[in-house]
């Protein structure tokens, strides 16, 4: 147990990574993420042949993976225009509410009873965002982009605790991102119809970051994710995962100086995040 939990706070630490590309990669969320996508594939499927790991399945189980992530797809799209639409902090904190929608959806996806504490814990992450959002209206639009992006990261989570159970969380990954490379191609030209730019290559700096994206903040991070689901629940990884904006947040202020743009609101959200964190913590410790 000690070394999954070691392993999750790996993933969270890479995580926290993630909201910085998004702000130094030029192109739109929507390229962005097809881009990652379809870089982590290559990878993937680069290490699943080194390491001569089998990714024969049956079609239908090849299906069954590959729509799962959809759903982190869509989770990314939103994650970055939350971030492109306000800034890496106020993205990386929305995405704490991924534990309040966990707690919310797993109940009913999975026919279980709802968990109190859990319940509990989320609503002091929501009264956070909700401070974040009430008195900093300057971003609030990318603070609801930021709550749908953690809605998808929820339902991806939940479905992804059950396919851990069956199957090797490099072969997961590596069809989710094949499915996710896809579904969001599909998507692309209707969504580049109504947001357009000039150019839908990355330029060679866009392409570094692109691949240090896929490589470690993507298939590092997922396969970490995905090894600690088999041992830890979904609801202990998202929370868990609320750690990320503490990272992101540093990161943010060192490089980009976010910290001139946020008022005492985010501060004051920020902690009431910061203390669900806590609690969990301590929850999970005496369990």
């Amino acid at each position: 147990m000690k070394k999954s939990y070691l392993v999750l706070h790996i993933a969270v630490i890479l995580a926290g990574f993630t909201g910085i590309f998004g702000k130094l990669i030029s192109l739109n969320e929507g390229l962005l993420v097809w881009y990652r996508v379809f870089f982590s594939s290559i990878v993937l499927f680069i290490i699943l042949k080194l390491f001569r790991v089998s990714i024969t399945l049956i079609l239908k189980e090849k299906f069954a993976i590959a729509k799962i992530g959809m759903f982190i797809t869509i989770h990314w799209v939103f994650f970055y225009a939350s971030i492109k639409y306000s800034n890496i902090s106020i993205g990386v904190v929305c995405y704490c509410m991924t534990s309040f929608f966990t707690a919310v959806l797993a109940p009913l996806i999975n026919r279980n009873d709802f968990n109190l504490s859990e319940l509990f814990l989320s609503l002091i992450t929501l009264i956070g965002i909700a401070l974040i959002f009430h008195f900093d209206s300057s971003y609030q639009l990318g603070i609801i982009l930021g709550v749908i992006s953690s809605a998808f990261a929820a339902l991806y989570t939940i479905y992804n605790e059950k396919l851990v159970r069956s199957y090797d969380s490099r072969i997961i990954n590596y069809y989710q991102m094949i499915g996710g490379t896809a579904g969001l191609g599909i998507l692309l030209p209707f969504y580049l119809h109504f947001f357009p730019v000039n150019n839908i290559f990355p330029n060679l700096s866009d392409t570094f970051y692109l691949l240090l994206l896929a490589s470690f903040c993507t298939v590092g991070l997922y396969v970490l994710f995905a090894e600690s689901l088999k041992r830890i629940s979904a609801f202990t990884v998202n929370l868990s995962f609320n750690l990320e904006p503490v990272y992101a947040i540093i990161l943010a202020f060192l490089l980009f100086n976010e910290n001139r743009e946020l008022n005492i609101s985010f501060y004051i959200g920020l902690f009431f995040v910061m203390i669900s964190v806590l609690l969990q913590t301590i929850i999970s410790l005496r369990k």
